[in-house]
């Protein structure tokens, strides 16, 4: 391996910290997509089931908000309307959306970063391939050319190029599943806020 990054050259270097980069984002989003730190199956129902008569205590609510994404939303919503019973439907609703949005924002963290390094590294490739073709020229001479130099020159070039799209192809697979989950979990927050919004509507009339 070492001497795979001896022949291609400096241009590797960039890519090297990209797949890294990329690789840390992949496992974290992993991490931080499942379901049960997004939105458990069950755990709208079971709000709705401790909240069916009163609303629950404080403590009950800050043990939802840190139980995961969703948890958030909803207690969002609990807590607007222990805080201020006769919140008007609209007013509650603003606050469920402002809670949706903080919730969307924490789940596309760092997905620009992965899909920037997807576009970029293919670019990164392209530049070592120049360098090498560079090397390649400037191996020419009109007394002959120099073997040691041309066969790096075609080192680097060929090296980046593959490693290039080694990075960039994984990291754009990853980025688009990535995406689709995010979508998924999106309209999964919108509906469980609807419900919960028409829930609470009967504590605030």
């Amino acid at each position: 391996m070492f001497s795979i990054i001896q022949a291609a050259g400096w241009p590797i270097w960039p890519l090297l910290i990209c797949s890294v980069i990329a690789l840390t984002l992949i496992i974290e989003r992993f991490s931080s997509l499942r379901t049960s730190r997004v939105a458990p199956r069950r755990l709208l129902d079971e709000v709705l089931g401790i909240s069916s008569q009163n609303l629950p205590t404080p403590d009950v609510v800050n043990r939802l908000a840190e139980h995961s994404l969703l948890g958030q939303v909803l207690a969002a919503g609990l807590r607007a309307v222990t805080a201020e019973p006769r919140m008007p439907a609209s007013k509650l609703q603003q606050v469920f959306e402002l809670a949706g949005r903080r919730a969307i924002h924490q789940l596309e963290r760092y997905l620009n970063t992965l899909g920037t390094i997807a576009t970029a590294a293919p670019l990164l490739g392209l530049l070592g391939t120049v360098v090498g073709m560079i090397e390649i020229f400037g191996a020419q001479t009109p007394s002959g050319g120099n073997p040691a130099q041309l066969a790096h020159g075609i080192s680097v070039a060929l090296y980046n190029t593959a490693f290039g799209l080694m990075v960039a192809i994984p990291s754009l697979m990853f980025y688009r599943y990535f995406r689709g989950r995010v979508e998924e979990y999106v309209l999964e927050l919108e509906q469980s806020s609807d419900r919960m919004l028409s829930h609470l509507q009967r504590f605030t009339s």
